[in-house]
């Protein structure tokens, strides 16, 4: 599939020279991981290890100085449900502890409101047990000033959010109330929309500098997007950023997402979007519970993994509307407590396995070895998605005029006016 001509001079980089993500970030552009199982554990001794087998003292600060991550995204659930998933334990406390630490790192914190007592994504829409026999303007109330206790709560402590997610993948609706994108006549989108404002203006209200975002999960759906964000914004929903999970084997190849981008930028050109959930496949492929094969392109395989992220940060760097990217639950390391395998409700840290960490599942005696493949780490791969377009190498910028961009076989390729064919990273290929 090729898209467009299009000239454009972009420079090549030759040799790494990276300007800090301090610096990068001012410019709004955010990377980095939701961590939110970080704590846990690092309450059951489950050691990293980083690519030299040596240990890391603190997997945040690691990210930040050898990975060159900025943002850090934790979830909160309002009563944890941890008695069936261990997983399930980010309460109000937790969120103090781990946002504080990410906030004196010196990084950017991501909050994400789930407004449940379990996992809210794609279609599950259950209010927290405290709420659920609530009417629409009790639960309007409610999430008020829940949102509000919060936020307060967590700027007391030292843990101001600089971006808040106002729900978890709400596409069809959040808080018990049911909506679609498009029309549905058992839809109630008078409740949805006002309990979706009152979320949104506390959050304005405690924190007026915070960046709102509105996460949905159906990206290569323009007609959805249009439907579901237009609806938002005619109806006077304080947000600011459309917040997108793009994972290949449930959302499409980048010739999708490219629709699904294409489509915002068309329809919303005033909004920013962020990727806030990625990830792969890197030890094997499921049986089930994917709707894209995409492993004859990405191999469930470490180098399948990186060469994934590898393709989808350089794609990303073509939208300036895009300003972030969060792979979700990098810090996955299986069960975590290595004298206990169980994977039952009972796990110590979690009752399944993702597959699609950044982290072996076994450990060695000195802890989890990092996902690794001969070309690199996706760990470090994510930085390049804060690099401009161009890039100085002991002060000589080398640029080359490019003519052509290509997606074959999904993964992007740019020609040259000379004829060489680089790939997304602009790395000569032929």
């Amino acid at each position: 599939m090729m898209t467009t001509d299009f000239s454009k001079t972009i420079c090549i980089l030759l040799l790494g020279v990276i300007m800090t993500t301090y610096a990068y970030a001012q410019h709004g552009k955010y990377v980095g991981g939701d961590i939110s199982l970080l704590l846990q554990y690092e309450k059951h001794n489950s050691p990293y290890l980083d690519e030299n087998n040596q240990p890391i003292e603190d997997l945040i600060h690691w990210f930040i100085d050898k990975c060159d991550w900025n943002t850090f995204r934790v979830r909160l659930f309002v009563n944890p449900d941890s008695i069936n998933d261990p997983s399930v334990c980010q309460d109000l406390d937790y969120v103090k502890q781990l946002g504080k630490r990410i906030k004196d790192a010196g990084a950017f914190f991501m909050l994400d409101y789930h407004y449940s007592d379990t996992w809210v994504d794609a279609g599950k829409i259950q209010a927290p047990r405290v709420w659920e026999k609530c009417t629409i303007d009790q639960k309007a109330d409610s999430i008020a000033d829940y949102t509000r206790r919060t936020l307060q709560e967590l700027i007391a402590y030292g843990a101001t959010p600089d971006m808040v997610q106002v729900g978890n993948e709400i596409m069809y609706g959040f808080m018990g109330v049911r909506v679609h994108p498009y029309h549905d006549d058992k839809d109630d989108w008078n409740g949805f929309l006002k309990i979706l404002k009152a979320g949104c203006d506390a959050v304005r209200e405690v924190i007026p500098s915070a960046q709102i975002i509105i996460h949905t999960d159906r990206l290569a759906n323009q007609q959805y997007n249009k439907f579901y964000y237009g609806k938002l914004l005619e109806n006077g929903v304080d947000f600011d950023v459309i917040g997108l999970s793009y994972y290949p084997f449930w959302h499409g190849f980048l010739s999708d997402l490219k629709t699904g981008l294409d489509g915002i930028k068309r329809d919303f050109p005033q909004l920013k979007v962020q990727i806030v959930e990625t990830g792969y496949y890197f030890q094997y492929w499921p049986t089930s519970g994917v709707n894209y094969n995409t492993s004859n392109i990405w191999p469930a395989t470490p180098l399948g993994q990186y060469n994934c992220m590898k393709d989808l940060v350089g794609f990303l760097k073509d939208f300036d509307q895009v300003e972030g990217l969060c792979y979700w639950n990098p810090e996955d390391a299986g069960n975590g407590d290595d004298t206990n395998w169980s994977t039952t409700p009972k796990g110590t840290v979690s009752s399944y396995w993702t597959n699609r960490g950044l982290w072996n599942p076994t450990t060695s005696k000195t802890g989890h070895r990092p996902i690794t493949c001969p070309d690199g780490m996706v760990h470090y791969v994510f930085r390049e998605f804060l690099t401009n377009t161009e890039s100085k190498v002991e002060n000589t910028t080398i640029t080359t005029t490019i003519v052509k961009k290509v997606i074959q076989d999904n993964h992007l390729y740019l020609i040259s006016s000379t004829g060489k064919i680089y790939d997304a990273q602009g790395q000569l290929v032929k």
